[in-house]
This record gives C-alpha cells, structure tokens and sequence, in this order.
C-alpha cells in the first residue's frame, strides 16, 4: 500500500498519541514535548546568600574540581551546598575571633584605653582568622 505524504503525517500523530506524556530513566524525569523527550528540571527554592566564602570555594571548585562542581550545578545542589559551606565558614570565623581575642587579651579596656593599638590587634587576629578559615573550610 503506497502511503501519501497526508496518510503518512496521520500515522506519525497515531504514534505520538500514544506516546507517554511523562517518563523517568536513570532518575531523571522526561517530560514529552513535540516528538522529543527533553528532561523535565527544577532547581531548589533555596534562598539564602552564598557570601564572600561561598563564591571562593565555588571558583576552587571550578578550577580544581570540574567534575564535582559539574556535578553539583546539573543536579542542582550547588548554591544549598556553597551557602551551607558559607555559613559554617562565617560562624568558625567569629568564633576563631573570640578566642583569640580572649588568648590575646584584646579587650574593651585596650579598646578605651588605646584605640590604634586595638584596631591593630583585631586586624592582626582577623586576618589571622581568615586565613585558618581559607585553608579548613574554602580550600579543601
């Protein structure tokens, strides 16, 4: 039976009718559009910040672990992962801080009694700070 462009165009409707509107391989849900199947992705609602700590562990990872970050953006897991990483960062920064202070004796008496010289001691501990938090948490 010879087939007409008109008969040929109604089988291939038949066909895609019967086609499964939703389908999951390798759990990754496909979503049927046209004659194709293309993969049906949400990203998180996530809505906290990545910070300052976040966005430099984010360009490590992209330098140094292609794969894993590659990973984490296409299973959309990357920005609750770096804002976690921030605020474990943030929160071992302040408490860094507070120990050295007391170490060191900086306190509000320095503070009344020699501003320069209290500024200089919480300089010196906050960059002291930053950089244990750049090589425990940012850089591994």
């Amino acid at each position: 039976m010879k087939h007409t462009c008109g008969s040929r165009e109604r089988v291939m409707v038949k066909m895609m009718a019967e086609w499964e509107k939703r389908i999951c391989e390798n759990g990754i849900d496909y979503v049927l559009v046209g004659d194709y199947y293309v993969p049906n992705l949400k990203l998180p609602e996530e809505k906290r910040p990545i910070g300052r700590w976040g966005r430099m562990h984010r360009e490590y990872l992209k330098e140094n672990w292609p794969l894993f970050y590659s990973d984490m953006v296409i299973t959309g897991e990357i920005w609750t992962y770096l804002a976690d990483l921030n605020e474990q960062a943030q929160a071992r920064l302040e408490l860094i801080i507070e120990q050295m202070k007391e170490a060191e004796g900086v306190t509000e008496d320095l503070k009344r009694r020699d501003q320069m010289g209290w500024v200089g001691a919480m300089n010196n501990i906050r960059n002291r700070a930053e950089e244990i938090i750049l090589t425990e948490i940012v850089y591994q």
